[in-house]
């Protein structure tokens, strides 16, 4: 039985620690410093845990952005996205990461990450993270 803080879960929670960057693939952009582009991902299957009750989390994510030099391979975005499926995380921190996790891979002029997270108890969440290069 996993404990989480002050909660009693009877299965296995993944820790953070157990997601990795490394899946992200960066592709080079062939088109820039012609033009300029927005991209739009949207993955309306994320899941993860949530760490206080051990029950699933359900949602959409979008990841918009503005390349730089470089784009995300979506078979490599998706396995890194996989991961998360069990990890106990808050919505807050989910967003975050992946935000923080894609900058550093692919360095895009601009990005966000949308959670838009199913209603639990009634209530529906949405989480929005930004990042702009200086």
């Amino acid at each position: 039985m996993a404990t989480q803080g002050r909660h009693q879960v009877p299965y296995p929670i993944a820790a953070i620690d157990s997601v990795r960057s490394d899946p992200l693939e960066p592709i080079d952009y062939a088109y820039k410093g012609r033009r300029d582009i927005v991209i739009t991902i949207r993955q309306p299957e994320f899941t993860s845990v949530c760490p206080m009750t051990g029950l699933p989390d359900t949602g959409t994510l979008t990841i918009r952005y503005q390349p730089g030099e470089t784009i995300v391979e979506l078979k490599s975005l998706k396995f890194y996205l996989l991961q998360y499926r069990n990890v106990g995380i808050f919505y807050e921190h989910v967003v975050n990461r992946i935000l923080d996790d894609l900058v550093r891979v692919l360095a895009p002029q601009w990005m966000e990450v949308q959670g838009d997270f199913t209603a639990r108890g009634g209530i529906t969440t949405e989480v929005l993270a930004r990042y702009a290069s200086e």
